[in-house]
């Protein structure tokens, strides 16, 4: 009879050692390697990282980062989510070198490689270490899923489409249109 190998979580200090020139996540001890993203990827992480930036900034808020940028929620479990709001009560988990622990929102954009953990291993770290709002973009139907906390977990608040206007309930008063965050010309390019 044989017997299943045990699994061999990685941690942090294993992270630390992948090449430089390339993006990795740790998930659960998993070493996983994340793509570079696409041109429509970048454009709407791009648009949605100034509106975001600006009602941040202009209220004193906080701080808004975008990728790649590690924030580490456990010694086994280290992300670079697209972008993320660290609110002025929780400054104190930034350091000179990455994140230590959960950012009061996160911004995941999909791509067809990284969809499945985005939706699945992702939201669940998220909800386990505490992040407050949660948003998984899917920049190719041009949709926006905004999840909050509920007790220990995230919980659908709204799905918002390229003609809806989004909200956040961690930045109350921040408005998206997203037929600007989503648009692009006829020949599907971004402009």
């Amino acid at each position: 009879m044989a017997q299943a190998k045990p699994t061999v979580k990685l941690t942090y200090a294993d992270y630390c050692n992948t090449p430089d020139d390339e993006r990795w996540e740790l998930l659960n001890g998993e070493l996983m390697m994340a793509p570079s993203p696409t041109s429509i990827h970048q454009a709407v992480s791009r648009r949605l990282f100034l509106l975001l930036n600006r009602f941040v900034e202009d209220r004193e808020l906080g701080t808004v980062f975008y990728a790649p940028l590690d924030v580490v929620l456990s010694d086994v479990s280290v992300v670079q989510p697209d972008l993320l709001f660290v609110s002025n009560a929780r400054m104190h988990i930034l350091t000179q070198v990455n994140i230590q622990g959960a950012p009061d929102l996160v911004v995941e954009i999909l791509s067809p490689s990284t969809a499945s953990r985005d939706w699945r291993t992702k939201m669940d770290l998220y909800a386990e270490h505490g992040v407050e709002e949660y948003w998984v973009v899917d920049p190719d139907g041009q949709r926006i899923w905004v999840m909050a906390r509920a007790d220990a977990t995230l919980a659908d608040v709204a799905n918002y489409g390229p003609a809806d206007t989004l909200t956040s309930p961690v930045l109350p008063g921040f408005t998206a249109d997203l037929s600007e965050v989503f648009r692009r010309s006829l020949s599907g390019q971004d402009k």
